[in-house]
């Protein structure tokens, strides 16, 4: 088991972690499961692509008017797990979400490649249609309409930041003796404790 003096800040060793996982992971790296619930408390969890963290928190991109999205305009609160089988470890953040500015969307969006652009305008997200034919016919007058163009971000679409106020950090240990540290935010500082396995 690793002791004490455990690591102070959990997003530096959250960054460390992922940084090695990206050499050794099957699947993406940054894909979190991403838990939210509804005005009632019903939970709903999905996998989604983290793009980015920095010190205030994590963030994702979706449809506005996905599932997910009006969960978090009913509860402004969710929770993302990360399970990195290559390295045997897991980090866990809960806290409040809220939308990213227009700009910082903006620049996400420009980088995406053109395909993911288009498929953002297209796409329904979370909404019954009739058949894959309906989706792909509106792929097609998407293209048609920024054909030659820069395709802009559509105004349905953009980031959220979930401001950690918990993380835990799970690394595997023999004979399920896991070491699991269990941060919580205080003002500017993290409180740290080890929680038995």
């Amino acid at each position: 088991m690793t002791e004490p003096p455990f690591p102070p800040d959990p997003i530096a060793r959250f960054r460390e972690a992922l940084d090695r996982a990206r050499h050794g992971e099957v699947f993406d790296a940054d894909r979190a499961a991403l838990a939210t619930a509804d005005a009632r408390g019903r939970p709903s969890v999905r996998f989604v692509l983290v793009r980015g963290c920095d010190d205030e928190g994590f963030h994702f991109f979706t449809n506005y008017e996905s599932r997910k999205a009006r969960e978090l305009e009913e509860n402004p609160w969710g929770a993302l797990v990360w399970h990195w089988s290559s390295i045997g470890e897991q980090v866990r953040a809960r806290g409040p979400v809220r939308r990213l500015p227009p700009e910082k969307s903006d620049a996400y969006f420009r980088d995406r490649p053109r395909e993911s652009q288009i498929g953002a305008w297209a796409s329904p997200q979370s909404r019954t249609i009739a058949h894959r034919n309906e989706l792909e016919a509106r792929v097609r007058e998407i293209a048609e309409r920024f054909d030659g163009a820069e395709v802009t971000r559509p105004p349905h679409w953009g980031g959220y930041t979930l401001f950690p106020e918990e993380m835990e950090i799970w690394i595997n240990g023999e004979a399920r003796l896991h070491d699991r540290y269990l941060y919580t935010r205080q003002d500017a500082a993290w409180r740290v404790q080890l929680l038995a396995p």
